[in-house]
């Protein structure tokens, strides 16, 4: 994707409320907390970590940043977390800060919750690595309260899949998806070793799985139960455009971002 061709939101652009959003306070909030670990940081760990842990790229994308980490949350969908440095040429104790920036042919479909909720991970994620420690949280085949809930919202809509979205849905999601005799199964790596399994059937339901070598070193399950949640509301992203003539369960619509459900005149429901 090149620089030029790049059209970028930010957060309030995509909630599209009129006024400031709770979601441009909790950025910013997370730039206050995080941009002290980055101000003594040698670029050449950055890069590493952000490579090789994060599956990410240290880049610059033009807005005057000493240099910016972006990451796809899902194909087209693609999250900047722009790093300036400025001293204290200000007098405000402020050393530097982050802004984010959002960009890709889908990237505005995604609420300013879930892209907000994602790079405090991504954060967090950074963090840990940078301090070499592990997560406190490894429960990873216990599900939680929400993630119980969750599964049982977003079942329904997973009975629409047919045979003709096999690839299709694999390359909305970046993953493999597979039509199995009772159901089907979605994976996706969603860090480097880190990977999200689907599994829905008709007399189970919906359900999930998180597996790889990186999962105990880089992530704990809370947050992999949230990105696990983000790919959910992905899935249904696909069902609810490319059922666009039925009607649909509740659920569907709210996985939308406001500036999208404006753009295609539906009411904005909320979570």
């Amino acid at each position: 994707m090149e620089k030029k061709k790049r059209k970028f939101y930010t957060v309030g652009q995509i909630d599209a409320t009129g006024v400031r959003g709770p979601h441009e306070k909790e950025l910013e909030d997370i730039s206050m907390t995080k941009y002290p670990l980055f101000i003594d940081l040698a670029e050449d760990t950055l890069r590493k970590i952000v490579s090789e842990e994060l599956g990410a790229n240290l880049e610059n994308i033009g807005f005057n940043e000493d240099w910016t980490i972006t990451i796809e949350m899902f194909p087209e969908v693609y999250i900047h977390i722009a790093y300036s440095y400025f001293g204290d040429e200000f007098g405000d104790s402020i050393e530097a800060e982050f802004k984010y920036y959002f960009s890709g042919e889908r990237v505005w479909w995604v609420p300013g919750e879930d892209s907000a909720t994602f790079i405090d991970i991504v954060m967090d994620f950074l963090e840990r690595r940078i301090k070499q420690k592990d997560p406190f949280e490894k429960s990873y085949e216990t599900k939680t309260d929400l993630m119980k809930k969750v599964l049982i919202q977003r079942n329904e809509p997973f009975n629409l899949l047919t045979e003709d979205d096999e690839d299709p849905l694999a390359d909305f999601i970046g993953g493999k998806v597979r039509k199995m005799s009772n159901g089907w199964k979605i994976e996706r790596e969603v860090f480097p070793e880190i990977f999200i399994n689907l599994i829905w059937t008709e007399q189970d339901g919906l359900d999930i799985v998180f597996s790889g070598e990186k999962l105990s070193q880089n992530i704990g399950n809370y947050h992999i139960e949230l990105v696990g949640i983000f790919t959910i509301n992905h899935v249904l992203r696909y069902i609810t455009i490319n059922n666009d003539e039925k009607e649909l369960p509740d659920i569907c619509y709210i996985m939308f971002s406001r500036l999208f459900t404006k753009e295609k005149g539906w009411d904005h429901r909320t979570r």
